[in-house]
């Protein structure tokens, strides 16, 4: 059983940073390597969107277009987290952060949340202007 456990959210100021985490607490961590790891987010009253994804060793990365070169996602394997590290963050980043995993055995860095198929409970970022 994969089970993600975010942390890391708060209310910070544009141009702050915050590291958000994910832990797969679950009793299939093991497979935690084999598997694609992502970050999508939602905005209230909209829908969730793709942030970014990071393959099973961390060589490759993708990332949403409005956050490429302020965040940057990477993965520790031995401790089954995976991170985002947001950079001078924007009051359009305020949403709800959702850690991600994909099925083992799926490659594709997906930016379509239905072909994800393990979620975290979420955590709430709010960045004030």
């Amino acid at each position: 059983q994969v089970q993600l456990v975010e942390s890391g959210g708060g209310l910070v100021q544009a141009g702050a940073s915050l590291r958000l985490s994910c832990r797969d607490s679950g009793d299939s961590g093991h497979t935690f390597s084999s598997r694609v790891m992502g970050w999508f987010r939602q905005a209230a009253g909209k829908e969730r969107e793709f942030v970014a994804a990071i393959n099973f060793v961390g060589g490759s990365t993708d990332y949403a277009d409005s956050v490429r070169a302020r965040f940057t996602i990477s993965r520790d394997n031995v401790k089954r987290t995976v991170y985002l590290q947001m950079n001078r963050l924007k009051p359009e980043d305020t949403a709800v952060y959702y850690c991600a995993a994909r099925q083992v055995g799926d490659w594709d860095m997906d930016h379509d949340s239905k072909e994800w198929q393990h979620w975290g409970q979420g955590t709430q970022v709010t960045v004030s202007s």
